[in-house]
């Protein structure tokens, strides 16, 4: 099929994304030139007709009068992002014929902070439908920020990171949407026309029900029984905690994707999956999410470095497997792609009721006023679904010069340390102290200050507030700078 010429880029080269206007602009710009007519006769009859002085009705004529002009220039504000809103779409098969060996790495932050609000079953519901994307998985880097440190969480995680050696090869073979356990079991139907399949779709959710028997009994248990501890040396760590706002810093590396024995059932490699609970001190301000997404963006430095970082909250699973190579389509174009900073995916919610009276969803917000403003330049981080540069996080300026060789990009990001040694290097990254007397959180910190940063410190052995390296020979202790 021959390709359209406004679809052709400079010397016929094929953009790997599109933009067009919304459909219903020209209804719209006629029934807002209406109103906007509609409000300057108003204002018109309110000027000329005011009450003289001393009337009655003066006041209430100058207030409602005074009412109308503040809801007026509301409304014109809002065209600012109803005027022109636009829509996006992407070639994914360009990307994959141009760049499919060549893809970047992802960081994936994923933040929770109470197991009590936040359920372990529905925080690893959502990591396990991203760990499934439609992307290399040897690509893909998963972090789990816990600021509420709790040995629950760890176990629910420690869990999904077994299950997700079944899980994954399901969702490629079955090609299944959505991909968090929970939500797709909830309205798939079990495959009737073929047998093989039939059985392993029956196996993956007997899997998957006993995994959640596991997490809601230890759950309703309220702490980790003994013969749980003993499966994985992170439990260890717990030991120490005296509160969930008093603890040290706890760092696992629950699978490691760059060793040769993290696959799946079908030999296939596993994504990264690391658990973070960052140090807390009652006389340190921990900055909520901000503080945790600073520390995910320290620690991610050092183990995997990815150039792209998801943020997402633990509650928004994601519904499309295909997020990853459509973001990637904006980042890797060769004419616009160094223009843009990051990509950002509206929410959609669960359990609307049908007509949503009380706009549970806010459709106006994420099919509207998004869209408006993504025709002015781009809206408001709006706090999960963005990928993001981790350059531009880091403080690089936007130049037309600047144009970016994924080739170098895939190359020059190799950690050799074991997944031992980058636990014990990390968790200064993450200690409560590290932001204190610095620019982060005030300026940009590039990840190649940070990388130096923490290589100092560990030269001095100094590791983690008030405990030496463990590479110190004499063992004294020495406090973090």
């Amino acid at each position: 099929m021959a390709v359209r010429e406004k679809e052709m880029g400079k010397d016929g080269y094929l953009p790997l994304f599109e933009t067009k206007g919304a459909k219903g602009r020209i209804p719209y710009w006629l029934y807002a030139g209406s109103m906007f007519m509609g409000i300057c006769l108003i204002c018109i009859f309110r000027v000329s007709h005011i009450p003289a002085q001393g009337d009655f009705g003066r006041v209430a004529w100058i207030g409602m009068f005074m009412a109308e002009l503040w809801f007026s220039f509301f409304w014109l504000i809002t065209q600012s992002v109803r005027w022109n809103p636009i829509r996006r779409c992407t070639f994914k098969e360009r990307l994959y014929q141009r760049y499919e060996k060549v893809l970047p790495s992802i960081d994936v932050f994923v933040c929770t902070a109470d197991p009590q609000v936040e359920p372990p079953l529905m925080v690893i519901n959502t990591v396990l439908s991203l760990m499934a994307y439609n992307y290399p998985p040897e690509k893909l880097n998963f972090y789990l920020s816990d600021d509420g440190g709790s040995d629950l969480m760890f176990y629910a995680l420690l869990e999904a990171s077994r299950f997700s050696a079944q899980w994954l090869p399901f969702c490629r073979k079955l090609k299944i949407e959505p991909r968090s356990p929970a939500a797709y079991f909830a309205t798939a139907c079990e495959p009737t026309d073929d047998p093989v399949m039939a059985n392993e779709w029956s196996s993956i959710k007997k899997s998957y029900e006993e995994l959640k028997r596991r997490i809601d009994g230890t759950m309703k248990l309220g702490r980790i029984s003994d013969d749980l501890r003993k499966e994985h040396k992170g439990f260890r760590e717990w030991d120490l905690v005296a509160n969930r706002r008093d603890h040290q810093t706890i760092l696992q590396i629950l699978i490691d994707g760059r060793e040769t024995k993290a696959v799946d059932v079908e030999g296939q490699p596993l994504p990264t999956l690391v658990y973070l609970a960052r140090e807390k001190r009652p006389k340190f301000h921990h900055n909520f999410k901000a503080g945790a997404l600073n520390a995910l963006l320290r620690v991610s430095s050092r183990i995997s470095d990815s150039p792209i970082v998801l943020t997402v909250d633990c509650d928004m699973y994601s519904n499309n497997s295909e997020s990853v190579r459509n973001a990637m389509c904006f980042f890797m174009d060769e004419e616009r792609g160094h223009e843009i900073g990051f990509v950002q995916y509206p929410q959609q919610f669960d359990n609307i009721t049908k007509n949503d009276i009380y706009s549970s969803s806010l459709r106006v917000i994420m099919e509207v006023e998004l869209p408006g403003l993504d025709s002015n330049g781009g809206p408001c981080y709006i706090g999960t679904g963005c990928f993001h540069r981790r350059d531009i996080l880091c403080g690089k300026k936007y130049s037309k010069e600047c144009k970016i060789d994924w080739n170098k990009e895939n190359t020059d990001r190799k950690v050799q340390e074991g997944a031992d040694m980058l636990e014990d290097t990390c968790r200064i990254l993450a200690s409560c102290t590290y932001e204190v007397n610095t620019k982060w959180g005030k300026e940009a910190v590039t990840a190649k200050t940070s990388e130096e940063d923490v290589s100092s410190r560990y030269e001095k052995e100094v590791m983690e507030f008030g405990a030496a390296s463990p590479m110190s020979e004499d063992g004294d202790s020495k406090h973090a700078e």
